[in-house]
């Protein structure tokens, strides 16, 4: 049976107008590699049972995008094996969930102008860069953020900060990465800021990788028998107090 993908593109911030290039992209790889996509802005989806879906994709989503039963649901879908794959904007989400930062890793803070770079692919031992030149010419925003992914993630690409304007981390800037979260998988990748973007092989191929890696930890463990993980506890999904206002993507 094929595998059925969820890409969630809701956004309570800034909306991107790559989105509907971003779905139809994912879709097309979903034809030709087997996998079937549902698209959706709804939060109400997130409320119930997610174990049919392979992996979850956050595609540009921005601004808190889940309900409070959702955030359960989707933490406790992940903690268990679940897939989960961030897209861009991803990273400019749900600010005011800590447990959300955990999972992905690391928060948008800025980026500069759009406009041409390059990006250095510094492990090409992943589904998702193997593909790739160790080094990639694109054109996007260069996301900065606060702070970096910790040790616990694979860092993927890095940014080389002398090949654009603005740049705010200096030579330790990743931009992809993967990492595991309880017995769920996490990609996240900071490209993706225009509808070119989705037009082009490698980004396309980039993101195929991307979601089939994510997916395999759900399918390893549906293979196996290992014991259901608990929902983190109610504590790291409420919402806190927002303090502060959202940056914009």
């Amino acid at each position: 049976m094929a595998h059925r993908v969820l890409v969630h593109t809701r956004t309570t911030a800034y909306r991107h107008d790559s989105i509907p290039a971003a779905v139809a992209a994912v879709r097309s790889l979903g034809g030709a590699h087997g996998f079937h996509v549902v698209a959706t802005e709804d939060p109400g989806l997130f409320e119930g049972p997610l174990d049919a879906y392979a992996a979850v994709v956050f595609l540009s989503t921005s601004g808190d995008v889940l309900t409070p039963a959702g955030r359960t649901r989707l933490a406790a879908y992940v903690e268990d094996g679940g897939g989960f794959v961030g897209v861009h904007a991803a990273a400019c989400t749900e600010y005011d969930w800590p447990y959300y930062g955990e999972l992905l890793g690391a928060r948008f803070d800025r980026h500069p102008d759009l406009q041409p770079g390059r990006a250095l692919v510094v492990d090409r031992a992943h589904p998702a860069t193997r593909h790739l030149p160790p080094v990639w010419e694109f054109t996007d925003e260069w996301y900065d953020f606060r702070p970096g992914p910790d040790g616990s993630a694979r860092v993927l690409v890095r940014a080389d900060e002398s090949s654009y304007e603005g740049g705010g981390m200096g030579d330790d800037h990743p931009l992809v990465w993967c990492r595991e979260q309880g017995a769920g998988r996490v990609f996240y990748t900071a490209l993706g800021h225009t509808a070119q973007a989705y037009e082009d092989p490698d980004f396309r191929h980039h993101l195929l990788g991307g979601i089939t890696w994510a997916a395999r930890g759900r399918s390893r463990t549906r293979a196996g028998s290992p014991a259901r993980t608990a929902a983190p506890p109610l504590s790291a999904v409420r919402r806190p107090r927002r303090s502060g206002g959202t940056p914009r993507p």
